[in-house]
């Protein structure tokens, strides 16, 4: 579409075109940058999961021995929990589907209960295959601190 010329009455010629307007969004990149920027800093980053005030023994062996036997959790490949593998094995909680572990929780509740009538502290041996879920241990880890047991032990029962 060419643009139309026009005379005036001073013989004067225009041109009447469509001139399309600009922006210039320069300086909204900048705004937009430093709105990232303040929100980026500005947020905050919550705990999904509970605070373990775990104490997890040093790579070294301790001298220290266990008058009692402590109960070993062994979480299977199928993601199955068993209590006391080595001794008699008592399958609790094979629902992997689910984050709560009610029956593990009970049978701890009574350990720790029996171990408060003692002067030692709790220890708990945690046994989970290679190809076991890492949800899964964080699970029991969870239960672990609701009963407030701080003494873990992970261990390898296969070799």
């Amino acid at each position: 579409m060419m643009p139309r010329t026009r005379t005036n009455k001073h013989s004067l010629k225009y041109t009447t075109g469509h001139d399309t307007p600009s922006l210039d969004i320069s300086s909204l990149i900048d705004v937009c940058f430093l709105l990232l920027i303040y929100f980026i800093v500005t947020t905050t980053i919550q705990a999904e999961e509970q605070d373990l005030s775990i104490q997890l023994p040093d790579h070294a062996p301790s001298a220290e021995s266990f008058p009692l036997t402590p109960p070993t959790i062994t979480i299977r490949e199928d993601q199955s929990i068993v209590l006391n593998q080595t001794t008699a094995p008592e399958v609790l909680d094979q629902d992997s589907s689910k984050r709560e572990l009610p029956l593990l929780e009970e049978r701890l509740r009574i350990f720790t209960q029996s171990q408060s009538y003692s002067s030692e502290i709790p220890v708990i041996k945690i046994d989970a295959s290679d190809l076991t879920k890492q949800q899964r241990v964080i699970d029991v880890l969870n239960v672990l601190a609701k009963l407030k047991i701080q003494k873990i032990a992970f261990c390898d029962l296969e070799n």
